[in-house]
C-alpha cells in the first residue's frame, strides 16, 4: 500500500541530511562547515483510523495523516466522503 493520505493526498518527499562540523561563529568559532551530504526522505504521518459516519450508520476505514484528522474536525466526515467519492475512490 502506497505511503500516501487519502483525504489530503501527502505523500513522502525527498530531501538531504547534513553532516556539520566546528564550531559556530557565535560562539567564537570559525564557522559551521558541512562535511556530508545523504539522500533522505520525508515520511508523512500517516495513521489508520475508524471513524464512524453516522449517514450510513457505519464504520469508515481510512489511511489519513494527522493534518486530515484536524480537517475532518473542522469541515466534518460527511463533507470529506462527499469529496472522495466525487474523485473516483470506494470508500
Amino acid at each position: 500500500m502506497s505511503k500516501k493520505c487519502q483525504v489530503t493526498g501527502k505523500v513522502p518527499v525527498r530531501g538531504n541530511s547534513y553532516a556539520i562540523r566546528g564550531i559556530a561563529k557565535k560562539k567564537k568559532g570559525i564557522g559551521l562547515k558541512v562535511t556530508g551530504i545523504k539522500k533522505r526522505r520525508f515520511q508523512p504521518n500517516l495513521k489508520k483510523k475508524r471513524l464512524w459516519f453516522a449517514d450510513e450508520n457505519r464504520f469508515v476505514k481510512l489511511r489519513l495523516s494527522t493534518n486530515a484528522l484536524r480537517t475532518i474536525d473542522k469541515v466534518g466526515l460527511p463533507a470529506i466522503i462527499r469529496d472522495l467519492r466525487a474523485k473516483g475512490q470506494r470508500i
